[in-house]
């Protein structure tokens, strides 16, 4: 109760003086977006106020009665400046033009590339459209691969679809597409984009998820929006390359209806294949067949002057076969996703809307193996069905969101079926069921002239089977902006997750199943301190610079590989419970205007565990410890024809753990350990490039080849390590050899982007 009555007294300290008023509203484009991370100045006789729009692109200031001044700035686009006699609070709509000027046949345009903006509380928005340069395999933005890019992330290496986020694990962190949670994050194991940047509108990434809307993971959030801004004629873009093609059309059924669809396929086996096949050396995974196809749909009616309805939804699916005629091994891998979220977006008054959103989510994979005479099948699912409800309103000038959400999990781990010729083992999990409730509530006051804050208090109602939890999890970020060129923060986060992800694979296949807190497994919970500050060091220079400290509690650890065998083995039973923590430093320095810009990103950061069961209860590296992650993206515009890109990535290499000797028992050899992770892989270290030559580029029509080599160095970065044993005749000698295994090596990709 005290906690609940501090939060309420400092969120209306400071609201109640008569002499001042709210000034709040929306800033747009000429194109009807809403532009996110917009500066706003708001200049008095006496003082001097500062602001910023958010995801939606609402801003709001608490300021003095009389006289004030407006500046509106924001990259790439003309600064607008507006004066008010301020009376009473005034609702502001504002729209800003892109920053181009024409002078008889030759256009000057400053179109400042800041395609990655700072937010309040050290939280990230992307400019999907000026990522085009950033190489990818398909010529299209990865944004997944971006947010790798960016301080706090680390890359997972290759093989790998994962992100790690300030020493959390990779299932720590939530990913959502329009509300609704996406399960499986990747494509070929993440070497493929995962979602279609198409049809992506704008992104968020909060390394801290500080929004009490957002729960249910320890680390990050992601928000994946799709296009919420009716198509006013036919469209039709993609990309059509010699690994993959993409289309997306968007199409008006009326003036107040229409819908974008969108759709990929791959066809790399056909193309890449052969070339592996012939050139790998003997340490490389040969014999590989791979495809993928995904879809998105979003339709849009108003249906009314104040009410938006719209559909959601997102499908994939994946398949890898791998076939290793030496072993006589034969192995096929699915995996899918599939998602549908209606939701109705209604404006009540100026000062209050309200969304509602139902959703329903379902990842599933599933692993066949076959080797000689033995057959074996794992498989698993988890399901969500769900609803959300959010408020945005004013109440004594200070802006809120409130609402509440509901979500039935439904999962099956795992489900294991071995078959020989002689016998039958049937081994499976229990289906688990789950229902969990919350109440949440963010407010976003001003407490002095440059000092704002966002509370948030986040409350969890979790059930299943006999166990149950209520959780409340505070929220609290302050940021203090004394001019315009200096910004600083601090936050507070607690957070409980009770879906888990128990990754099984060192290399990072969807082998992982979820599994639910029940049967005596207690939520995962963390407690996350930060501080960061952020500087406009020039026009075209800016700079970040943060630290962090997280501690963890009842942390999962699944010792048996993809699976074990016992008939009467249980979750509760074979999983470990341990803590961690994790800490460290981050910065970036951006460039975004001119013919050159983009960003450098560091972090240097530490991550360990401390487990009764391993390493003899001593604390020890966690496997996703990289102490260094430095990444270098370039773009450079050559001229109004050619572009190009460059990102360079270095890492240290993900820990595991190594046999440190061996000896003999009985003429048999045994291997020793010294200690849990006590070995490192070798240094990730990967340049990619990119060229872009249009033909045309124009706010409606883009023809464009991409030129895009992945690895262009060819560095064998491996994916995993084989010990390779041998034992002499007299079996009193063992030679052991290290093979490091590696999955691709370089991929030269072209394709052609076209709008029209």
């Amino acid at each position: 109760m005290k906690i609940i009555t501090f939060f309420c007294l400092l969120c209306f300290s400071s609201v109640f003086a008569q002499s001042k008023a709210v000034i709040y509203g929306n800033i747009k484009s000429s194109e009807n977006e809403n532009l996110i991370g917009v500066k706003i100045s708001f200049i008095s006789k006496d003082s001097q106020n500062f602001s910023s729009t958010d995801g939606f692109g609402n801003f709001s200031a608490n300021i003095s009665l009389g006289q004030i001044k407006i500046k509106i700035d924001q990259s790439g686009y003309l600064s607008k400046d507006l004066e008010i006699d301020l009376k009473k609070d005034t609702l502001l709509s504002i729209v800003l033009e892109k920053d181009i000027t024409i002078l008889k046949e030759v256009v000057v345009a400053n179109d400042k590339k800041n395609v990655i903006k700072n937010l309040s509380g050290g939280k990230l928005s992307f400019n999907v459209k000026e990522l085009s340069a950033v190489p990818s395999i398909l010529g299209t933005t990865d944004i997944l691969k971006v947010l790798q890019l960016t301080p706090g992330v680390q890359n997972s290496g290759d093989a790998n679809g994962y992100f790690y986020v300030r020493g959390g694990d990779p299932g720590h962190n939530a990913i959502l597409y329009n509300n609704t949670p996406i399960y499986g994050m990747s494509h070929l194991l993440g070497i493929f984009p995962f979602y279609n940047a198409d049809h992506i509108k704008d992104v968020e990434f909060d390394k801290s998820s500080s929004n009490a809307k957002y729960g249910g993971r320890l680390s990050s959030t992601t928000l994946l929006n799709s296009n919420k801004k009716l198509p006013s004629e036919f469209g039709i873009q993609g990309n059509i390359g010699v690994l993959a093609s993409q289309l997306t059309i968007a199409a008006p059924l009326s003036n107040k209806t229409g819908f974008y669809i969108s759709g990929r396929k791959t066809y790399i086996d056909e193309m890449v294949g052969p070339i592996m096949k012939s050139g790998s050396k003997n340490n490389d995974v040969k014999d590989m067949k791979y495809g993928f196809s995904d879809g998105n749909f979003t339709f849009l009616s108003q249906i009314s002057k104040n009410s938006l309805f719209i559909v959601d939804a997102f499908a994939s699916g994946d398949e890898l076969k791998v076939k290793d005629e030496n072993l006589a091994l034969w192995t096929s891998l699915k995996w899918s996703n599939f998602t549908v979220s209606p939701s109705l977006i209604t404006t009540i008054s100026p000062k209050v809307s309200m969304s509602n959103t139902v959703y329903f989510s379902q990842y599933s994979n599933d692993l066949s193996m076959q080797q000689a005479t033995i057959q074996f099948n794992v498989s698993s699912f988890v399901k969500d069905f769900g609803f959300t409800n959010s408020v945005r309103y004013f109440f004594k000038n200070t802006p809120f969101e409130s609402g509440i959400q509901y979500a039935y999990h439904n999962l099956q781990p795992q489900k294991v079926n071995v078959e020989n010729f002689t016998t039958v083992n049937n081994n499976s999990q229990d289906i688990i069921n789950a229902n969990e409730a919350v109440i949440f509530t963010t407010a976003k006051p001003r407490i002095l002239e440059n000092l704002t804050a966002d509370f948030g208090l986040r409350i969890n109602y979790y059930a299943s089977g006999a166990d149950s939890y209520l959780h409340f999890q505070p929220r609290v970020v302050l940021d203090y902006m004394p001019n315009k060129r200096y910004s600083f923060y601090a936050s507070y986060n607690k957070q409980y997750q009770y879906l888990s992800l128990i990754t099984t694979s060192s290399v990072g296949i969807p082998t992982d199943f979820w599994i639910a807190s029940s049967e005596g497994i207690k939520p995962q919970s963390s407690n996350e301190f930060a501080i960061g500050s952020n500087q406009n060091i020039t026009r075209n220079w800016t700079s970040s610079l943060g630290g962090f400290y997280r501690s963890m509690k009842n942390l999962l650890e699944y010792p048996y590989g993809i699976t074990q065998f016992n008939e009467i083995t249980t979750f509760k039973n074979d999983m470990y419970v341990g803590k961690g923590k994790a800490y460290g430093l981050e910065m970036m320095l951006k460039k975004g205007n001119g013919k050159f810009s983009g960003w450098l990103s560091y972090t240097l950061s530490w991550s360990d565990r401390n487990f009764d069961e391993l390493n003899n209860g001593k604390t020890y590296f966690a496997k996703y410890d990289r102490r260094h992650n430095l990444s270098l993206v370039g773009m450079y515009d050559l001229n109004s024809k050619w572009n190009f890109g460059i990102t360079q990535l270095f890492s240290s290499g993900n820990r595991f753990t190594m046999p440190t000797s061996w000896y003999f028992i009985n003429n048999n050899p045994v291997k020793e350990y010294s200690g849990y992770n006590n070995a490192q892989m070798p240094n990730y270290i990967r340049t990619d490039i990119a060229a872009n030559y249009y033909f045309i580029k124009t706010p409606k029509k883009e023809s464009a080849l991409n030129f895009s080599i992945y690895n262009t160095f060819n560095i064998a970065n491996p994916i995993y390590v084989v010990l390779d044993v041998e034992v002499n005749e007299n079996k009193d000698k063992v030679v052991v050899t290290q093979k490091e295994k590696v999955l691709y090596r370089i991929l030269p990709s072209i394709s052609w982007r076209f709008k029209f």
